[in-house]
């Protein structure tokens, strides 16, 4: 089961594949300046995981407005990533979680997914500018979302 609100959100760098080159992705960064969500997804180029991030790209300002960044993790590579990002014309953050650590840290591994191997499970949890979870959602299957009206209403009550 995914960490609960109330923990301390596992710090991470990951890698992140911008028109710039590769850049880190540090959740620290943000840490005293702004909340952020964090959307675990199992992979890009599927039928889900496009329209999780699609739906959300297209209704970014809803979090952004809220001084909120959201990235999403998965265990894809980050080229992976930004192909996909381009060609689904996604706006969010794309973190690679390649080597599987983070999706341990937060306890959202998925096993085996399609027989295929472990993968990140589809989660949502918003972190506050001190660096403590306060939204935390693992879905039941991978094809199902998470509640993001919920994921909007802890945003908001954060201010």
């Amino acid at each position: 089961m995914a960490i609960k609100a109330g923990s301390k959100a596992p710090d991470f760098t990951l890698k992140s594949k911008q028109a710039s080159g590769l850049v880190d992705v540090k959740l620290s960064d943000n840490f005293g300046k702004k909340n952020t969500v964090l959307l675990f997804f199992p992979a890009a180029f599927t039928s889900v995981c496009t329209k999780e991030m699609c739906d959300l790209s297209g209704g970014l300002n809803a979090y952004t407005s809220t001084g909120a960044e959201v990235i999403g993790i998965s265990i894809d590579t980050p080229f992976a990533q930004e192909a996909w990002a381009h060609k689904e014309k996604i706006g969010v953050t794309l973190a690679s979680d390649l080597n599987k650590e983070v999706i341990k840290k937060y306890d959202v591994v998925f096993p085996m997914l399609a027989g295929v191997g472990d993968t990140a499970a589809r989660a949502a949890f918003v972190i506050d500018k001190n660096g403590v979870v306060q939204y935390s959602e693992q879905t039941p299957t991978p094809k199902e979302l998470p509640n993001f009206e919920a994921v909007k209403a802890t945003l908001a009550k954060l201010g």
